[in-house]
């Protein structure tokens, strides 16, 4: 628009005069601020992929107690799916405890996040949990190294840093997480054992130093180890996965040369009996997992103690 010099200026947007006529700074600065929504729990979809387990123990039980006394007192974050619908990026227990104590919605924060951001996000709050798995440190760490590296983009040939950031996507995740770049790159070669053999790492039972190792062995291999991880009744030491791995790079690892390694005697190991498989195998159903086999063995040799005792006692107050 032209005044009477001629000279053009532009008017304020209709929406804009209307908005400070008649509304106050506080209330416009309150439309910016974040509102909490209750959103009906039909329409929250969990994380898709999401790598930290929730699960219905006691202390699920007594969240839900506490949810059903005094309501839920940090609210979920959700983005908008295209469908309409919600997808929950940080607030899984809650969502559960809800379900449990029979509670229909979910008071939630929507936010718009873009898929990269959003996995991002859900890591960040899942990672502050006292404890966590190493399965679900492996999922969750190589989800957001993915997804910061998508966002950082490639880099030009003149900055060979990525764009945005003056860090490398690894030395951004360690200064947050407080794991070394290389302790990161190990929890994220986790992910390459099949499930069963890193349920064996959450378990205590192989440690993170051979199950790296292992991580280079392929599928068919490892599901070879972990038949003879059943019938030896123990677990690699980091020697026995490096020499298994030096095999397998060299094409020769094999389910006997896997079973003759998983057969050395490690050092300090106590002597163990061992009974070879097919000679029990028929008074066991088929998939009976060793540690059932060997705890009805020693009951069976509990019994069989108390009776012969019991024989000795008859013998003794015959010969009376």
């Amino acid at each position: 628009m032209a005044d009477k010099s001629g000279q053009t200026f532009a008017l304020p947007k209709k929406s804009n005069m209307l908005d400070e006529l008649f509304t106050t700074q506080e209330q416009r600065d309150d439309l910016k601020r974040e509102k909490v929504t209750d959103i009906p729990l039909s329409e929250i979809d969990p994380f898709p992929d999401h790598p930290f387990r929730v699960k219905q123990d006691e202390s699920m039980t007594a969240m839900a107690e506490s949810v059903k006394a005094v309501g839920i007192q940090s609210p979920a974050i959700v983005r908008r799916k295209e469908s309409g619908r919600y997808e929950l990026v940080s607030g899984h227990r809650r969502k559960m405890a809800c379900e449990i104590a029979g509670l229909d919605s979910l008071p939630c924060i929507v936010r718009e996040l873009t898929r990269d951001e959003a996995i991002i996000a859900m890591v960040d709050a899942n990672l502050q949990r006292e404890v966590i798995l190493p399965s679900e440190k492996a999922k969750s760490y190589k989800m957001r190294y993915e997804a910061m590296k998508r966002q950082a983009g490639r880099p030009s040939k003149e900055n060979l840093s990525p764009v945005g950031t003056n860090l490398r996507s690894d030395e951004e995740l360690a200064q947050m997480s407080g794991d070394s770049r290389n302790q990161i790159h190990r929890f994220i070669r986790l992910t390459e054992l099949i499930p069963e053999v890193l349920t064996l790492v959450d378990e205590g039972k192989i440690a993170m130093r051979p199950a790296v190792e292992l991580s280079y062995l392929p599928t068919e291999a490892q599901e070879s180890l972990l038949e003879a991880i059943e019938s030896e009744d123990c677990t690699p030491n980091h020697a026995q996965a490096i020499k298994m791995r030096k095999f397998a790079e060299e094409g020769r690892l094999g389910e006997d040369v896997i079973l003759s390694i998983m057969q050395e005697e490690k050092p300090n190991q106590a002597e163990q009996f061992k009974i070879p498989r097919e000679r029990i195998s028929k008074f066991f159903a088929p998939g009976t997992p060793a540690e059932r086999i060997q705890e009805i063995i020693v009951k069976a040799l509990e019994y069989y103690k108390q009776r012969e005792f019991h024989r000795g006692e008859r013998q003794r107050d015959a010969a009376r």
